[in-house]
């Protein structure tokens, strides 16, 4: 396997990601609305802030919002917008990060966490969340669920969106061993074709758990969406809270 450089996926979809995400990603808004809610007015910090999707919304709201990014492109993009200055922001390695402070909230979205490339690595995230959380605080991802029924001879190809102006498809191998997945997201539209690699260690729920306990965490809620909607075994999607035990400080 090639070295994981955690710079490469910014690299390749900065420049697209506002527009691509605003198709693949509609449910913004309730997502804002249910962070907020948790972050109860305390600080959070985001872990792969990318061009801000969520972190300007939140800082909107009167949050203090601090964002983590590896991609000095996807870093450029947020602090370009209306109200990037509202969000402290710096380039760092969320596997290993100490900020030296805590926060009521982290956040790790759009499923961020299977972009780190094992699961020593992932576990690493957890600690970080930890770390940085004051006690009754809580960690939240969302993910998707693994479905690997929809993989023929390690192969899978899916339409993602269909637009007038662009159609979505993402092309897949599977590697089950290492439960890792390759994947290109290729977009169709304004008269080009363009390219978008991706890799994924990706992790169930169960294993989720089992990280979170490692770092000290405790599972608080699961839901199917950002909505709360309850988890099930049809949910192709979760929003996990974890929470750092003790009673929340002032």
């Amino acid at each position: 396997m090639a070295e994981h450089d955690p710079t490469a996926y910014g690299r390749h979809i900065a420049d697209d990601y506002d527009r691509l995400y605003e198709r693949l990603a509609p449910d913004t808004d309730q997502a804002v609305a249910c962070l907020a809610e948790l972050a109860a007015g305390g600080p959070v910090l985001e872990l792969g802030v990318g061009t801000g999707r969520l972190a300007l919304p939140l800082a909107a709201r009167g949050l203090s919002v601090h964002g983590i990014d590896a991609s000095p492109e996807m870093v450029a993009r947020l602090r370009a917008k209306p109200g990037g200055d509202r969000v402290a922001v710096e380039l760092a390695d969320f596997t290993t990060l100490d900020l030296g402070t805590e926060f009521a909230l982290v956040l790790l979205a759009v499923n961020t966490i299977y972009a780190l490339p094992s699961q020593d690595a992932q576990v690493a995230v957890f600690q970080t969340a930890a770390r940085h959380l004051r006690p009754g605080g809580m960690f939240v991802v969302d993910a998707w669920v693994p479905d690997l029924g929809r993989f023929r001879g390690g192969q899978a190809l899916r339409v993602l969106d269909v637009a007038e102006d662009a159609v979505v498809v993402e092309a897949a191998l599977l590697d089950p061993v290492g439960q890792r997945m390759t994947t290109t997201k290729v977009v169709y539209g304004d008269d080009r074709v363009r390219l978008f690699p991706a890799n994924h260690r990706y992790a169930w729920p169960a294993e989720l758990d089992l990280m979170a306990r490692i770092a000290g965490l405790r599972l608080r809620s699961r839901w199917s969406g950002w909505d709360r909607r309850p988890f099930t075994a049809d949910s192709t999607m979760h929003v996990s809270v974890w929470a750092r035990p003790g009673p929340p400080s002032g």
